[in-house]
């Protein structure tokens, strides 16, 4: 086995950067100089040897164990840069200009990491996919270019283009791991025509495709490889939701395989959209969080068998450890912040990490630790680093101001020390933890779980208030294009099943409004019955001057009589003062509005004691809020005081309550 190397990670904040050991100290890398001006990026190389990052006039590299300066790059303004997979080649990019000349500007430069020699350079305008993309060996390295994949032997820079395949529409190209690499072309869904993507041999780009699937609804993709290289997981996602379900498009995903034996399209029984999916280091299965919240996760084997179903929570991260033992799935973004951890040999549940406001999270290379950031800009207040064991507990805790990036320093696998048949246990934590414990604000806490509203409280809270993990309904498809499920209420001011009902059956009047069914009056309940005047009444030319002006407008435009409260007849009315008008088309012969039933039949004693036994029922109400514990208010209290009062009213009336 190689020499293992140290645990360590690096940060990158507005005014500090640096470099720090891992268990059980944490402590900074001795002989690591901080910069004099923020750095705008650092980037490790995967195999964990160097270490670089990029000033406002140079890009300085070490050597990641004991933090040794080997080169110094005279090259300003670069904004990004990245390692080829061994380390030997540095790519950067800087922002595209004008030059006087005319000329294009060169702005994606290969330099040599161990001489600082530029070897190669090109144009790149974009900075979404801005590198070379390298093999595990770096024999090759391809980038696309105008529809035109362009291969490079990097040991012979200074030959060009090795090989070179055009296709048309490409706007994605993705190279495999392994030992046989395979190149995987994405041509987005145009004019009808149907997304596809194609997979190539990389020593037989010129030939036949190996493997292609087509299929709709792929504006754009992500492909995942897993490790070997042998199989594609296509995430696909259009710009717009057809169904207007989630206003972030619909996803999709398909398996392909790179020897062309086996595809298929990865059903999900969750509607939804899909969060999040990640391979297993040992290639042969994947998880895939997908679904409204709460999301469900599931373990697919690679013939798209399922494994395991975690079931629904709200999560939308998964990954593996580098040992594929452990599973963490979390909720991160506008989620809570939860990491729940699983072993997956035994698919149970180790422990939840606690970890709000989280924004990166990565496993150790050792596969016992994971670390969690928040970082700006995405959350500006509590930034800072924080290391868990993966048994839950608390290792270190770093608060950094202004933090914009950390991760752990990279180690092959065959470098890493064995994880070991059992959970290793935790060590000890770092003092640091103990010092942010003393120097943390108290914080009140918040009740667990979702809002509900107070008439959902209780005991006997119904369904339609929980969380589907909690017990709720499962989420339905409303079938309307909206994403809220109907409710058991709605703001029409007739009772339901009468017309006028927002599930009734009265039409529309033509202009968007709906009729109530009382001739356009609204029914107010409790009122007493009014009866609209005939055409004869007295007064009922003269009763209003308003409806006449309006009136007189109508008639020079259609040269008919009316006004703006017309009877059937056409003439003025006079309006009683408790109806309101709806905007509607009257109906002849309803010119008067609905008694309230039973209104009129009620006799002096039976009002009175339907009054007494609403007293009563208030008094009862009560009496189950101050058994729950809650606090009543003096007048309530007087209230329950008169209970007996009532009731010895109510006897005397004859009434038993």
């Amino acid at each position: 086995m190689a020499s293992q190397l140290s645990q360590q990670y690096a940060f990158r904040a507005q005014k500090s950067m640096g470099l720090v050991g891992g268990t059980p100290t944490y402590m900074p890398i001795e002989g690591f100089a901080v910069p004099d001006v923020p750095a705008r990026t650092y980037h490790y190389s995967p195999d964990g040897r160097l270490f670089a990052y990029a000033l406002p006039t140079v890009v300085r590299i070490f050597l990641a164990e004991g933090a040794q300066l080997l080169q110094e790059l005279s090259v300003p303004n670069i904004i990004e840069l990245k390692f080829s997979p061994r380390g030997t080649y540095l790519s950067t990019w800087e922002r595209p200009v004008k030059l006087e000349d005319g000329a294009q500007h060169k702005n994606l430069r290969v330099f040599s990491a161990s001489t600082g020699e530029e070897l190669i350079s090109f144009t790149q305008k974009s900075q979404e996919n801005w590198d070379l993309q390298y093999t595990i060996s770096e024999s090759h390295a391809i980038r696309l270019v105008s529809q035109e994949i362009q291969v490079y032997r990097p040991a012979e820079w200074g030959k060009g283009i090795a090989d070179k395949l055009r296709v048309e529409g490409a706007s994605m190209v993705s190279l495999s791991p392994g030992l046989n690499p395979s190149v995987a072309v994405f041509v987005a869904e145009k004019k009808g025509a149907p997304a596809i993507v194609k997979i190539y041999g990389l020593s037989t780009l010129s030939g036949a495709p190996t493997c292609s699937k087509t299929f709709y609804k792929a504006d754009r993709a992500q492909i995942k490889w897993n490790d070997l290289g042998t199989q594609a997981l296509v995430l696909t996602q259009t710009e717009v939701d057809n169904s207007n379900m989630s206003y972030y498009g619909e996803t999709g995903m398909y398996l392909l395989s790179a020897a062309g034996n086996f595809d298929c399209r990865v059903t999900l029984d969750k509607e939804g959209p899909i969060h999040d999916v990640s391979w297993s280091p040992n290639s042969k299965e994947f998880g895939v969080v997908y679904g409204y919240m709460p999301a469900k996760t599931t373990l697919f084997d690679q013939r798209v068998r399922t494994l395991h179903d975690f079931g629904s929570s709200p999560h939308n991260f998964i990954s593996f450890n580098p040992q594929g033992r452990l599973v963490a799935l979390a909720g991160f973004g506008n989620l809570a912040g939860k990491i729940d951890i699983f072993d997956r040999r035994t698919l149970t549940k180790i422990c939840t990490i606690d970890a709000p406001n989280t924004s990166y999270c990565e496993w150790s290379p050792c596969g016992r630790f994971l670390l969690t950031a928040t970082l700006s800009p995405r959350l500006r207040v509590d930034n800072g680093i924080k290391v868990w064991h993966c048994t839950g507990g608390l290792m270190h805790v770093q608060l950094v101001e202004e933090l914009y990036q950390a991760s752990w320093r990279p180690t092959l696998l065959d470098q890493a020390p064995p994880f070991g048949s059992t959970i290793p246990a935790a060590p000890q934590p770092s003092i640091s933890v103990l010092t942010a414990a003393l120097t943390a604000k108290p914080v009140t806490p918040k009740p667990a779980g979702a809002y509900r509203p107070p008439g959902a409280r209780g005991l006997a809270t119904p369904a339609i208030f929980k969380r589907e993990d909690e017990g709720g309904a499962p989420r339905m498809p409303t079938g309307s294009g909206s994403a809220t499920p109907p409710r058991g209420f709605n703001r029409s001011p007739n009772p339901p099943g009468s017309m006028g009902h927002a599930n009734g059956t009265t039409p529309s009047n033509g202009n968007g409004h709906y009729q109530n069914g009382n001739g356009g009056r609204r029914h107010v309940p409790g009122a007493a019955p009014k009866t609209l005047p005939t055409a004869s009444a007295p007064g009922a030319e003269g009763g209003d001057k308003k409806p006449k002006k309006k009136g007189k407008k109508k008639e020079k435009g259609s040269g008919e009589a009316g006004s703006g409260a017309a009877t059937p007849t056409g003439e003025a009315s006079v309006r009683p003062s408790i109806d309101v008008t709806v905007v509607g088309t009257q109906t002849p012969g309803q010119g008067s509005v609905p008694p309230t039933p039973g209104a009129e039949s009620l006799d002096p004693v039976a009002k009175k004691v339907r009054n007494l036994n609403k007293k009563l029922k208030a008094i009862d109400e009560l009496k189950e809020k101050a058994s729950r514990g809650e606090r009543l208010e003096a007048t309530q209290l007087k209230k329950m005081e008169g209970e007996a009062e009532i009731r010895k009213e109510l006897s005397s009336l004859g009434i038993t309550a």
